[in-house]
């Protein structure tokens, strides 16, 4: 059985959170829209395996973000340019989190924590369902 069999029900964000304990940020996002997406479990885990952790280096975009921007051209692209579309995501996941880049998220050099992965997770799912 797949594992969104089993949390059909759970409110899609929940599911992201849920995904998160096992998966990384960008892989929680892509599998809370997996019914939607058409994909198995293990395509999308391997699109979204390099997107964690700021690209695995925690300099990059935020994983939840990249996660939800994938899932947005899988779900919305018609063969034209989709800036505006990503700008809009980006900006809603900037203003609830504080941040884009994973680094600065986590308080890197800071020590003050804007926004936790599993929030992070949360606010890119929100923002791309409000998008759809």
């Amino acid at each position: 059985m797949e594992q969104n069999e089993m949390m059909t029900g759970m409110p899609r964000r929940e599911r992201a959170v849920m995904y998160k304990r096992n998966y990384n940020c960008c892989q929680a996002v892509l599998m809370a829209f997996a019914p939607e997406l058409g994909m198995t479990d293990d395509r999308l885990l391997a699109i979204g395996a390099c997107f964690g952790s700021g690209m695995g280096c925690m300099e990059e975009t935020c994983g939840a973000l990249c996660g939800a921007q994938i899932a947005q051209g899988l779900l919305k692209f018609d063969g034209r340019r989709m800036n505006p579309q990503a700008s809009q995501l980006r900006a809603q996941f900037e203003q609830r989190c504080g941040a884009t880049r994973c680094k600065d998220l986590k308080g890197v050099g800071t020590g003050q924590v804007l926004c936790s992965c599993e929030d992070c997770v949360r606010h890119a799912v929100d923002a791309l369902d409000e998008m759809l």
